[in-house]
């Protein structure tokens, strides 16, 4: 079993996972540049610091000597230094420091710019011809809290961005399918009649070959069915004729013997022949229904055709029908002779093998919907799938040329219908029934 997804999903899907990885790798590079930068601006503000505050410390100093000045520089209130110093001479002794300065961050003796140690960056400048040092300490955690805090603050948008992201994509994967999806629905929506070609100029490049080899296949089917049809339904006009006249023959020849032995054997030829004859016009009818033109172009309203058929076999086999009509008429795009041989072969298959006992009930609604009931024996399951194939017969003593299901199913097919067959017949213990049901196009 195959794991298909659709190409939307997948383009929607891959699309957005490669703007994120893009994205991705630009905050990254963004980082490195942005921690590069950063760097920099620390390294000059710990210079400007140390040129700041050296001519400062040195003043002091000097001012010590007078008997004023203190080791340590007073802070105004309590708060963290992220910038700590020290001042001192060449020998390393302590002059001055920050409030918060620890002298072992520090090396032994002083030096003049930039040093690392592992948890400090440190600048050194010199004054006074190199007598007094000052050094300014900055944390690596507090670059490393820095950078950290602008790499996040460039992945931010990105839970935002790739939901919008994907549905942008999707949006866009969308209109641009449009076309193939429109193709694929004109596909759909045809009758199974209509082989002709699909219109694909609208396609994009990369799918127009698939509508041409679709085109081509179409083509192929529609020659191969209208040579089917065109033999079946010539070889069964053809046999009209030859045939009409040998039963002619047979019939003139029965009235002329005078052997009751001759005229059983006339008689058997001539339902031989009377057989065929039927045979022949039920193969032209299953032409017609495969032909297509199960549907018209107007809506044509269906309980009048019904009506007639129902009377015509009535006149035939008084009281075996049983007819039930809708209140209002019902309208449908089906063709009104299609409907009528779809009719005419769900009742003769009724009366055919249902028992002659009960009356076959037919009946319309008005949605449309036909029923064709008959009592009986009950049609097994595995028989009852095969009816609707060609000269498909259940175990029955009848005669019959085994069609009549199959001209309605390719006529219920053809008009976008449905034709299910139940056996038992809905409501009772045994019998058949066909049902017709329209489809909303064929409404």
């Amino acid at each position: 079993m195959t794991n298909r997804s659709s190409l939307q999903k997948r383009l929607s899907v891959g699309l957005t996972l490669g703007v994120s990885l893009l994205w991705l790798l630009g905050v990254a590079a963004s980082g490195l540049v942005a921690q590069h930068e950063m760097n920099e601006v620390f390294d000059s503000a710990l210079q400007e610091t140390a040129q700041r505050i050296l001519p400062l410390a040195v003043t002091d100093i000097l001012n010590r000597e007078n008997g004023t000045g203190n080791q340590t520089a007073p802070a105004l209130k309590d708060h963290d230094e992220y910038l700590t110093y020290l001042v001192r001479d060449e020998k390393g002794n302590l002059l001055l420091q920050s409030h918060d300065a620890d002298p072992g961050v520090f090396g032994k003796l002083p030096e003049e710019g930039f040093s690392n140690t592992p948890t400090h960056r440190i600048y050194g400048a010199s004054a006074v011809s190199d007598t007094i040092y000052i050094e300014v300490a900055e944390p690596l955690a507090h670059r490393r809290e820095s950078a950290l805090e602008a790499g996040v603050a460039l992945l931010m948008p990105l839970i935002v961005l790739i939901p919008i992201t994907l549905m942008g994509v999707w949006w866009i994967v969308r209109l641009s399918l449009r076309e193939v999806v429109e193709f694929r629905e004109s596909i759909e929506s045809r009758g199974v009649g209509d082989l002709s070609s699909v219109e694909g100029r609208r396609l994009p490049t990369e799918f127009e070959p698939i509508a041409v080899a679709v085109n081509r296949l179409l083509e192929r089917l529609q020659r191969a069915l209208e040579t089917e049809r065109s033999f079946t339904a010539n070889s069964a006009h053809e046999l009209r004729t030859p045939l009409a006249t040998a039963l002619a023959k047979a019939q003139r020849l029965k009235t002329q013997v005078q052997s009751d032995q001759l005229k059983s054997n006339v008689a058997e030829i001539e339902e031989a022949l009377r057989s065929l004859s039927q045979l022949s016009g039920k193969l032209l009818e299953l032409a017609k229904a495969e032909g297509g033109g199960a549907t018209s172009q107007t809506r044509h309203n269906l309980v009048p055709i019904l009506t007639m058929i129902v009377g015509d076999f009535e006149s035939q086999t008084p009281g075996r029908i049983s007819l039930t009509l809708p209140e209002r008429d019902v309208n449908s795009f089906l063709d009104p002779d299609a409907f009528a041989i779809l009719v005419r072969n769900l009742i003769e298959n009724a009366l055919r093998h249902g028992s002659p006992k009960e009356p076959v009930e037919v009946s319309m609604t008005e949605d449309g919907t036909l029923r064709v009931s008959n009592g009986g024996d009950i049609v097994p399951p595995e028989q009852l799938v095969l009816l609707r194939n060609r000269f498909a017969r259940s175990k029955t003593d009848a005669a019959g040329s085994g069609l009549g299901l199959a001209i309605a199913d390719a006529i219920a097919k053809g008009a976008g219908m449905t034709l299910h067959l139940r056996s038992p017949a809905t409501g009772r213990q045994d019998g058949f029934e066909a049902e017709l049901t329209n489809s909303k196009e064929a409404k």
